[in-house]
């Protein structure tokens, strides 16, 4: 799966079933379920996890609380416009 196959998928009502994790987290995101999203990401428990759940904080305006979540995943804090973000995680994850 690409970035394109997965912006694709998101015209489905339900995740395609390769993607977990982190990435579940995002397509959530995109979907507009912030609260699953969160939850997806919280519960990843691992670095990408804490990358994804970073971006959601930002997204949230919470910029402190995404700040020691971009520390955890050992990720620079983001300063670009929010759908920039999602596309680069989504390609970086992808890409795993």
């Amino acid at each position: 799966m690409d970035l394109q196959d997965f912006v694709r998928s998101l015209e489905q009502e339900n995740p395609p079933q390769e993607v977990d994790g982190a990435l579940l987290a995002l397509w959530w995101d995109a979907k507009g379920d912030w609260s699953r999203a969160h939850e997806i990401a919280q519960d990843a428990a691992s670095r990408e996890g804490d990358w994804v759940h970073a971006y959601l904080h930002r997204k949230e305006g919470d910029e402190g609380n995404a700040g020691y979540w971009y520390s955890r995943a050992r990720q620079p804090f983001f300063h670009g416009a929010l759908q920039e973000e999602w596309r680069k995680i989504v390609s970086a994850l992808l890409e795993v």
